[in-house]
Protein backbone atom coordinates (compact mmCIF):
# COMPACT_ATOMS: atom_id res chain seq x y z
CA UNK A 1 0.00 0.00 0.00
CA UNK A 2 1.33 3.88 -0.77
CA UNK A 3 0.43 4.34 3.02
CA UNK A 4 2.73 2.48 4.68
CA UNK A 5 6.83 2.42 4.64
CA UNK A 6 8.44 -0.81 3.28
CA UNK A 7 11.93 -1.48 2.82
CA UNK A 8 14.60 1.29 3.74
CA UNK A 9 13.86 4.37 1.45
CA UNK A 10 12.67 6.77 4.01
CA UNK A 11 9.37 7.61 5.09
CA UNK A 12 8.99 8.99 1.58
CA UNK A 13 10.04 6.81 -0.59
CA UNK A 14 8.14 2.82 -1.44
CA UNK A 15 9.80 -0.56 -2.61
CA UNK A 16 9.41 -1.05 -6.90
CA UNK A 17 9.18 -5.02 -6.77
CA UNK A 18 10.91 -7.05 -4.33
CA UNK A 19 14.48 -4.82 -3.84
CA UNK A 20 15.57 -1.63 -1.47
CA UNK A 21 13.90 1.44 -2.53
CA UNK A 22 15.52 2.57 -5.69
CA UNK A 23 13.67 1.73 -8.76
CA UNK A 24 14.81 -0.33 -12.00
CA UNK A 25 18.22 0.52 -13.11
CA UNK A 26 19.86 1.04 -9.59
CA UNK A 27 18.97 5.33 -9.13
CA UNK A 28 18.68 6.68 -5.91
CA UNK A 29 15.36 7.66 -4.28
CA UNK A 30 12.82 9.70 -6.17
CA UNK A 31 10.16 11.83 -3.55
CA UNK A 32 7.43 12.32 -5.69
CA UNK A 33 7.07 8.92 -7.63
CA UNK A 34 6.71 5.33 -6.96
CA UNK A 35 9.43 2.87 -8.50
CA UNK A 36 8.47 0.39 -11.29
CA UNK A 37 9.56 -3.00 -10.86
CA UNK A 38 10.21 -2.94 -14.76
CA UNK A 39 12.69 0.51 -14.52
CA UNK A 40 9.43 2.74 -15.67
CA UNK A 41 9.45 6.45 -15.92
CA UNK A 42 8.12 9.00 -13.32
CA UNK A 43 4.28 9.86 -12.80
CA UNK A 44 3.14 13.52 -11.32
CA UNK A 45 2.62 13.87 -7.48
CA UNK A 46 -0.70 12.56 -5.91
CA UNK A 47 -2.08 15.40 -3.68
CA UNK A 48 -4.33 13.09 -1.97
CA UNK A 49 -0.68 11.25 -1.19
CA UNK A 50 1.00 14.47 0.24
CA UNK A 51 -1.74 15.41 2.40
CA UNK A 52 -2.39 11.69 3.69
CA UNK A 53 1.42 11.88 4.34
CA UNK A 54 1.77 15.07 6.31
CA UNK A 55 -0.89 13.55 8.76
CA UNK A 56 1.02 10.66 9.20
CA UNK A 57 3.58 12.64 10.43
CA UNK A 58 1.27 14.71 12.59
CA UNK A 59 -0.07 11.53 13.97
CA UNK A 60 3.65 10.73 15.40
CA UNK A 61 4.47 13.88 16.29
CA UNK A 62 1.37 13.17 18.96
CA UNK A 63 1.00 10.99 21.53
CA UNK A 64 -2.00 8.19 21.34
CA UNK A 65 -0.83 7.47 17.50
CA UNK A 66 -3.40 7.96 14.48
CA UNK A 67 -6.28 8.62 17.08
CA UNK A 68 -4.87 12.05 18.14
CA UNK A 69 -4.41 13.28 14.44
CA UNK A 70 -7.91 15.37 13.80
CA UNK A 71 -7.45 16.88 16.61
CA UNK A 72 -4.38 18.03 15.90
CA UNK A 73 -4.73 19.32 12.99
CA UNK A 74 -7.54 21.61 13.86
CA UNK A 75 -5.55 22.52 16.79
CA UNK A 76 -3.37 23.84 14.45
CA UNK A 77 -5.61 25.49 12.44
CA UNK A 78 -6.75 26.98 16.22
CA UNK A 79 -3.09 27.94 16.84
CA UNK A 80 -2.61 29.70 13.80
CA UNK A 81 -5.44 31.76 14.17
CA UNK A 82 -5.24 33.03 17.51
CA UNK A 83 -1.36 34.04 16.21
CA UNK A 84 -2.82 36.36 13.66
CA UNK A 85 -5.13 37.62 16.03
CA UNK A 86 -2.49 38.15 18.52
CA UNK A 87 -0.33 40.09 15.94
CA UNK A 88 -2.73 42.41 14.27
CA UNK A 89 -4.44 45.67 16.07
CA UNK A 90 -6.57 48.08 14.68
CA UNK A 91 -6.00 51.94 14.57
CA UNK A 92 -8.97 54.10 14.38
CA UNK A 93 -8.96 57.22 12.30
CA UNK A 94 -8.60 59.64 15.03
CA UNK A 95 -5.83 57.64 16.39
CA UNK A 96 -2.16 56.83 16.02
CA UNK A 97 -0.48 53.35 16.70
CA UNK A 98 2.61 53.62 18.37
CA UNK A 99 5.08 50.27 18.54
CA UNK A 100 6.75 49.44 21.51
CA UNK A 101 9.49 46.37 21.26
CA UNK A 102 10.57 45.67 24.94
CA UNK A 103 9.52 48.93 25.75
CA UNK A 104 11.08 50.92 23.34
CA UNK A 105 9.49 52.86 20.95
CA UNK A 106 10.31 51.13 17.18
CA UNK A 107 7.53 52.68 14.81
CA UNK A 108 4.08 54.97 14.26
CA UNK A 109 1.70 53.19 12.58
CA UNK A 110 -1.38 54.73 10.67
CA UNK A 111 -5.30 54.37 10.43
CA UNK A 112 -6.32 50.63 9.56
CA UNK A 113 -5.12 47.57 10.21
CA UNK A 114 -1.54 46.64 11.43
CA UNK A 115 0.51 43.91 12.47
CA UNK A 116 2.70 43.48 15.35
CA UNK A 117 4.64 41.03 17.16
CA UNK A 118 2.71 39.02 19.62
CA UNK A 119 2.49 40.52 23.55
CA UNK A 120 5.13 41.14 25.60
CA UNK A 121 7.53 41.68 22.63
CA UNK A 122 5.61 44.38 20.83
CA UNK A 123 2.57 46.29 22.83
CA UNK A 124 0.76 49.07 20.71
CA UNK A 125 -0.64 52.84 22.69
CA UNK A 126 -3.03 54.60 20.28
CA UNK A 127 -3.49 57.96 21.72
CA UNK A 128 -5.87 60.29 20.26
CA UNK A 129 -4.84 62.48 17.50
CA UNK A 130 -7.71 64.74 16.65
CA UNK A 131 -8.94 65.98 19.89
CA UNK A 132 -8.63 69.14 20.39
CA UNK A 133 -6.50 70.06 23.92
CA UNK A 134 -6.98 73.29 25.85
CA UNK A 135 -4.48 75.39 27.89
CA UNK A 136 -5.46 78.69 29.60
CA UNK A 137 -3.02 81.44 31.14
CA UNK A 138 -4.24 84.09 33.35
CA UNK A 139 -7.34 82.91 34.27
CA UNK A 140 -8.52 79.47 35.92
CA UNK A 141 -12.40 78.08 34.74
CA UNK A 142 -14.33 77.48 38.11
CA UNK A 143 -17.54 74.91 37.74
CA UNK A 144 -18.41 72.05 35.80
CA UNK A 145 -17.89 72.01 32.52
CA UNK A 146 -20.67 71.10 31.08
CA UNK A 147 -22.31 74.76 32.78
CA UNK A 148 -21.72 77.97 32.94
CA UNK A 149 -18.28 79.10 34.54
CA UNK A 150 -16.61 81.34 36.62
CA UNK A 151 -13.04 82.37 35.45
CA UNK A 152 -10.66 82.84 38.35
CA UNK A 153 -7.64 85.77 37.59
CA UNK A 154 -4.34 84.42 37.99
CA UNK A 155 -2.40 87.43 38.24
CA UNK A 156 0.88 86.47 38.01
CA UNK A 157 -0.15 84.71 34.97
CA UNK A 158 -2.07 87.41 33.79
CA UNK A 159 0.02 90.74 33.76
CA UNK A 160 2.63 91.43 31.54
CA UNK A 161 5.02 94.28 30.27
CA UNK A 162 4.66 96.03 27.25
CA UNK A 163 6.67 97.62 24.36
CA UNK A 164 6.18 101.03 26.11
CA UNK A 165 7.27 100.07 29.57
CA UNK A 166 3.44 99.60 30.59
CA UNK A 167 1.62 96.89 31.98
CA UNK A 168 -1.29 95.13 30.60
CA UNK A 169 -3.62 92.01 32.17
CA UNK A 170 -4.33 89.23 29.14
CA UNK A 171 -6.25 86.18 29.62
CA UNK A 172 -5.28 84.20 26.38
CA UNK A 173 -6.59 80.50 25.81
CA UNK A 174 -4.61 77.78 23.44
CA UNK A 175 -5.76 74.88 21.34
CA UNK A 176 -3.79 72.16 20.33
CA UNK A 177 -3.88 68.66 18.82
CA UNK A 178 -0.73 65.85 18.53
CA UNK A 179 1.21 65.94 15.75
CA UNK A 180 3.59 63.13 15.86
CA UNK A 181 2.05 60.53 19.02
CA UNK A 182 5.20 58.95 19.18
CA UNK A 183 7.32 62.15 19.80
CA UNK A 184 4.65 63.58 22.33
CA UNK A 185 4.49 59.97 24.50
CA UNK A 186 8.06 59.81 25.05
CA UNK A 187 9.60 63.54 24.45
CA UNK A 188 7.23 65.22 27.06
CA UNK A 189 6.84 63.88 30.06
CA UNK A 190 3.32 66.77 30.74
CA UNK A 191 2.84 67.88 27.68
CA UNK A 192 -0.06 69.69 28.90
CA UNK A 193 1.71 72.06 31.62
CA UNK A 194 4.97 72.46 28.64
CA UNK A 195 2.52 73.96 26.48
CA UNK A 196 1.03 76.16 29.12
CA UNK A 197 4.66 77.37 29.94
CA UNK A 198 5.90 77.81 26.31
CA UNK A 199 2.61 79.34 25.58
CA UNK A 200 2.93 82.47 28.44
CA UNK A 201 6.64 82.48 27.64
CA UNK A 202 5.53 83.20 23.52
CA UNK A 203 3.58 85.49 25.06
CA UNK A 204 5.11 87.42 27.01
CA UNK A 205 8.27 87.83 24.18
CA UNK A 206 5.40 89.31 21.89
CA UNK A 207 3.77 91.88 24.55
CA UNK A 208 7.50 92.78 25.57
CA UNK A 209 7.98 93.79 22.11
CA UNK A 210 4.49 95.82 21.26
CA UNK A 211 3.20 98.83 22.40
CA UNK A 212 0.30 99.35 24.89
CA UNK A 213 -2.10 100.65 22.37
CA UNK A 214 -2.17 97.93 19.29
CA UNK A 215 -2.83 95.71 21.97
CA UNK A 216 -5.78 97.17 23.55
CA UNK A 217 -7.27 98.15 19.76
CA UNK A 218 -6.20 97.43 16.31
CA UNK A 219 -3.14 94.96 17.11
CA UNK A 220 -4.82 92.27 18.74
CA UNK A 221 -4.61 89.25 15.75
CA UNK A 222 -1.19 90.35 14.95
CA UNK A 223 -0.46 89.56 18.52
CA UNK A 224 -2.71 86.04 18.36
CA UNK A 225 -0.49 85.33 14.68
CA UNK A 226 3.01 86.17 16.32
CA UNK A 227 2.74 83.93 19.12
CA UNK A 228 1.07 81.21 17.33
CA UNK A 229 4.25 81.24 14.94
CA UNK A 230 6.66 81.46 18.24
CA UNK A 231 4.77 78.80 20.52
CA UNK A 232 4.69 76.84 17.06
CA UNK A 233 8.66 77.08 17.16
CA UNK A 234 9.10 76.84 20.15
CA UNK A 235 6.89 72.99 20.44
CA UNK A 236 9.33 71.85 17.38
CA UNK A 237 12.28 72.72 18.82
CA UNK A 238 11.53 70.65 21.81
CA UNK A 239 10.08 67.81 19.96
CA UNK A 240 6.70 67.25 21.60
CA UNK A 241 5.24 66.54 18.25
CA UNK A 242 2.36 68.59 19.21
CA UNK A 243 0.62 71.55 16.83
CA UNK A 244 -0.86 74.90 18.00
CA UNK A 245 -4.26 75.52 15.93
CA UNK A 246 -5.64 78.33 17.85
CA UNK A 247 -4.48 81.34 20.09
CA UNK A 248 -7.71 83.39 21.37
CA UNK A 249 -6.58 86.54 23.42
CA UNK A 250 -9.94 86.14 26.17
CA UNK A 251 -9.39 89.42 27.69
CA UNK A 252 -6.74 92.87 26.92
CA UNK A 253 -7.20 95.22 30.06
CA UNK A 254 -5.17 97.66 32.04
CA UNK A 255 -4.27 96.40 35.51
CA UNK A 256 -7.77 97.11 37.74
CA UNK A 257 -6.01 99.41 39.88
CA UNK A 258 -5.41 102.01 37.26
CA UNK A 259 -8.12 101.14 34.90
CA UNK A 260 -9.79 104.10 35.76
CA UNK A 261 -7.20 106.31 35.16
CA UNK A 262 -6.25 104.69 31.83
CA UNK A 263 -10.10 105.31 30.62
CA UNK A 264 -9.56 108.77 31.22
CA UNK A 265 -6.40 108.62 29.24
CA UNK A 266 -8.31 107.00 26.23
CA UNK A 267 -11.15 109.05 26.85
CA UNK A 268 -8.96 112.20 26.71
CA UNK A 269 -7.21 110.38 23.28
CA UNK A 270 -10.33 109.70 21.64
CA UNK A 271 -11.24 113.49 22.30
CA UNK A 272 -8.31 114.57 20.75
CA UNK A 273 -8.67 112.49 17.74
CA UNK A 274 -12.63 113.33 17.12
CA UNK A 275 -11.15 117.29 17.27
CA UNK A 276 -8.32 116.04 14.85
CA UNK A 277 -10.61 114.74 12.78
CA UNK A 278 -12.66 117.83 12.96
CA UNK A 279 -10.36 119.75 12.35
CA UNK A 280 -9.25 117.68 9.52
CA UNK A 281 -13.01 118.35 8.02
CA UNK A 282 -12.49 121.89 8.11
CA UNK A 283 -9.63 122.69 6.71
CA UNK A 284 -10.85 119.93 3.87
CA UNK A 285 -13.79 122.41 3.35
CA UNK A 286 -12.15 125.55 3.88
CA UNK A 287 -8.95 124.92 1.76
CA UNK A 288 -10.73 124.15 -1.09
CA UNK A 289 -12.70 127.02 -1.31
CA UNK A 290 -10.14 129.54 -0.33
CA UNK A 291 -8.24 127.44 -3.58
CA UNK A 292 -11.48 128.66 -5.64
CA UNK A 293 -12.12 132.24 -4.31
CA UNK A 294 -8.09 132.99 -5.36
CA UNK A 295 -8.55 131.35 -8.97
CA UNK A 296 -11.39 133.30 -9.19
CA UNK A 297 -9.88 137.12 -8.40
CA UNK A 298 -6.70 135.50 -10.42
CA UNK A 299 -9.21 135.26 -13.38
CA UNK A 300 -11.37 138.56 -12.71
CA UNK A 301 -7.60 140.03 -12.66
CA UNK A 302 -6.04 138.56 -16.17
CA UNK A 303 -9.92 139.90 -17.10
CA UNK A 304 -9.74 143.08 -16.00
CA UNK A 305 -5.67 143.51 -16.86
CA UNK A 306 -6.50 142.09 -20.69
CA UNK A 307 -9.76 144.19 -20.87
CA UNK A 308 -7.68 147.62 -19.43
CA UNK A 309 -4.87 146.67 -22.04
CA UNK A 310 -7.46 146.35 -24.71
CA UNK A 311 -9.07 149.56 -24.07
CA UNK A 312 -5.71 151.49 -23.83
CA UNK A 313 -4.80 149.61 -27.08
CA UNK A 314 -8.31 150.87 -28.97
CA UNK A 315 -7.68 154.35 -27.26
CA UNK A 316 -4.06 154.83 -28.46
CA UNK A 317 -5.07 153.58 -31.71
CA UNK A 318 -8.25 155.73 -32.05
CA UNK A 319 -6.11 158.74 -31.25
CA UNK A 320 -3.48 158.56 -33.74
CA UNK A 321 -6.60 157.58 -36.21
CA UNK A 322 -7.83 161.44 -34.82
CA UNK A 323 -4.56 162.83 -35.52
CA UNK A 324 -3.94 161.28 -38.88
CA UNK A 325 -7.45 163.09 -39.41
CA UNK A 326 -6.66 166.37 -38.16
CA UNK A 327 -3.31 166.52 -39.73
CA UNK A 328 -5.44 166.33 -43.40
CA UNK A 329 -7.86 168.92 -41.77
CA UNK A 330 -7.94 170.83 -39.59
CA UNK A 331 -10.68 173.18 -39.46
CA UNK A 332 -13.42 170.13 -40.01
CA UNK A 333 -11.80 167.86 -37.34
CA UNK A 334 -11.80 170.44 -34.67
CA UNK A 335 -15.18 171.50 -35.69
CA UNK A 336 -16.24 167.56 -35.61
CA UNK A 337 -14.68 166.90 -32.50
CA UNK A 338 -16.35 170.19 -30.62
CA UNK A 339 -19.59 168.47 -32.01
CA UNK A 340 -19.24 164.94 -30.84
CA UNK A 341 -17.79 167.02 -27.22
CA UNK A 342 -20.66 168.88 -26.95
CA UNK A 343 -23.09 166.01 -27.63
CA UNK A 344 -21.66 164.00 -25.00
CA UNK A 345 -21.58 166.47 -22.26
CA UNK A 346 -25.34 167.39 -23.18
CA UNK A 347 -26.30 163.84 -22.97
CA UNK A 348 -26.08 163.92 -19.44
CA UNK A 349 -28.41 166.74 -18.65
CA UNK A 350 -32.15 167.71 -18.57
CA UNK A 351 -32.63 170.21 -21.01
CA UNK A 352 -36.11 172.04 -22.34
CA UNK A 353 -35.97 174.02 -25.30
CA UNK A 354 -38.17 176.75 -26.17
CA UNK A 355 -38.82 178.05 -29.88
CA UNK A 356 -39.21 181.37 -29.25
CA UNK A 357 -39.88 182.01 -32.95
CA UNK A 358 -43.06 180.35 -32.67
CA UNK A 359 -44.70 182.25 -29.70
CA UNK A 360 -41.92 184.54 -27.86
CA UNK A 361 -41.44 184.48 -24.44
CA UNK A 362 -44.95 182.54 -23.48
CA UNK A 363 -43.46 180.37 -20.81
CA UNK A 364 -44.77 180.60 -17.32
CA UNK A 365 -41.59 181.14 -15.31
CA UNK A 366 -42.93 178.78 -11.93
CA UNK A 367 -43.80 176.22 -14.64
CA UNK A 368 -41.77 173.19 -13.28
CA UNK A 369 -41.32 171.85 -16.22
CA UNK A 370 -38.11 169.06 -15.58
CA UNK A 371 -40.74 168.04 -12.80
CA UNK A 372 -43.06 167.51 -15.24
CA UNK A 373 -41.16 165.71 -17.97
CA UNK A 374 -39.46 163.31 -14.87
CA UNK A 375 -42.96 161.87 -14.47
CA UNK A 376 -44.22 161.65 -17.39
CA UNK A 377 -41.32 159.26 -17.98
CA UNK A 378 -41.65 157.07 -15.13
CA UNK A 379 -44.14 154.53 -15.90
CA UNK A 380 -45.96 154.57 -12.02
CA UNK A 381 -47.20 158.31 -12.93
CA UNK A 382 -50.89 158.72 -12.62
CA UNK A 383 -52.63 161.10 -15.09
CA UNK A 384 -53.09 164.34 -13.23
CA UNK A 385 -50.98 163.50 -10.44
CA UNK A 386 -48.54 167.16 -11.24
CA UNK A 387 -50.95 170.27 -11.49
Amino acid sequence: MPWSNQGGGGPWGSSGGGGGGSSGGGNGPNPWGRGSGGGGGQQPPNLEDLIRRSQDRFKKAFPGGGNAGPIAFFGMIAAAVLLVWLCTYRVLPDEQGVVLRFGQWVRTTTPGLNFKLPDPIEQVLKPKVTRVNRADAGFRAVGPLNAPQSMRPVPEEALMLTGDENIVDINFTVFWVIKDAGKYLFNVRDPEQTVKAAAESAMREIIGRTPIQPILAEGRRKVEMDAIALLQRIMDEYGTGIEITQMQLQKVDPPASVVESFRDVQRARADLERARNEAEAYRNDIIPRARGEAERLIQEAEAYKQQIVAQAEGDANRFLSIYRQYAVAKDITQQRIYLETMEEILRRTNKVVIDQAQGGPGVVPYLPLPEIQRRATTPDAQPGAAR
